[in-house]
Parts: structure tokens; C-alpha cells; sequence
């Protein structure tokens, strides 16, 4: 599958650094641009597989560009590129329409898998990125989910039931139950099993 891209970023020497780098890949570049306005101008009358959208960029930023963009064109797939962390600013490209995120000390070979699942419908994100946010997810799981109720679902992803629950933490079947109506909740999980999942990606209990 031939991929098709446009590149929107200020710095010069990146952008034609990763011109260079896709096309010895394989990769069509449609088009280059170095504002937002350009990058729309360019996207549209293009029509690439992929735009590769720096955030920050002078005049209409990354994410005004691409919420322009999708708006004139919600076929249109856009990754957004940028040299930071930031999860407010990741949160914002999303509601935008962007639906991929890349720090650009990814490699080649990273850009090109951002492009190919982009370009098939999927959500890509850098490892770093990724690991960060999974981080973050966890911190802030844990500050809601309570010792007890970890405890309880640690035991539930060792495979006991409620009855054998409340005996090994010497509390109520009931107080069981409380626990993990709490859990669900605060998961937005439906059942135990659902819940046990999140919590296991999320690093706050572990498969024996």
C-alpha cells in the first residue's frame, strides 16, 4: 500500500529531514507547508493519506489547523507532532480531530507505523508519549481507588469470590460487595472482570 503525506512544520531543516527520510521509505510527500493556514491550504487541495501537524505553530497553531482542517474535511487524518508532554495541550489536538500524537524524538520507523495506522483508521501514539500518559493514569487511579479496595481487587484477579474475600480480609460479605460497587464506579467498569482488566493495565493490581 502506497502512503501519501503532508508535512507542517516551521523548522526547515526537520522537515525536509523527514521528507527525505519517508520518500527513501516509500512515502509519497504531497506537500510541505510551514504555518497552519498553509497546511490546511496544502491538506485540502492535496488530499493526502496522512497530515503530519507540528502543535506549535506561528499564526494558527497545530490545533487550529486541524480543527479547520477536519471541519472542511473529516476524512482528513491528522497526527500531531510536537516536542513536549503535554497532556492538556494532547487532550485539546484530540477534541480537534486529530487522531494520533508523536513527540518528535520518535524514530523514522516509529513515524512510518504513526502513518500506516493512521492512515488504516487507527489511533497511533508514541511509546513515550504512551508510557507517560499510562503514568499518569495510574497515579491518578490510584489516588481515588483506597488500599482496601485494591486489596479486594487483588484477591478478585486471584480468582476468589466474594464468600472467600470477606473471610481472608476478616469483613462482611456485604462490606465485599460495597467494595466493589465502589470500584466499578470508580473504573466505570461493569463487572469484575472488566474492572480486573483496567486495573491490571493500569498497574494497580497484577495476574498471578
Amino acid at each position: 500500500m502506497s502512503l501519501s503525506v503532508v508535512l507542517v512544520d516551521d523548522h526547515t531543516m526537520l522537515r525536509q529531514g523527514l521528507r527525505r527520510a519517508l520518500e527513501e521509505l516509500g512515502v509519497k510527500v504531497l506537500g510541505e507547508a510551514a504555518d497552519g493556514e498553509e497546511g490546511v491550504k496544502v491538506s485540502l487541495a492535496t488530499k493526502p493519506d496522512v497530515v503530519l501537524m507540528d502543535v506549535s505553530r506561528p499564526g494558527t497553531d497545530g490545533i487550529d489547523a486541524t480543527r479547520k482542517l477536519v471541519g472542511a474535511d473529516n476524512r482528513m487524518r491528522v497526527v500531531m507532532l510536537t516536542m513536549h508532554i503535554d497532556r492538556d495541550v494532547i487532550d485539546r489536538a484530540i477534541k480537534a480531530g486529530a487522531v494520533g500524537y508523536l513527540t518528535k524524538d520518535a524514530s523514522i520507523t516509529e513515524v512510518l507505523e504513526a502513518i500506516r495506522l493512521a492512515a488504516n483508521g487507527d489511533r497511533p501514539m508514541s511509546p513515550r508519549l504512551a508510557a507517560a500518559m499510562l503514568t499518569e493514569a495510574k497515579n491518578d487511579t490510584e489516588s481515588i481507588i483506597s488500599q482496601r479496595e485494591e486489596e479486594v481487587l487483588q484477591l478478585v484477579a486471584d480468582g476468589f469470590g466474594t464468600t472467600e474475600i470477606a473471610e481472608k480480609l476478616y469483613i462482611s460479605q456485604k462490606t465485599v460487595k460495597n467494595h466493589l460497587a465502589s470500584i466499578y464506579e470508580k473504573l466505570d467498569a461493569r463487572d469484575r472482570t472488566q474492572a480486573v482488566l483496567m486495573a491490571v493495565k493500569m498497574g494497580i493490581v497484577k495476574l498471578t
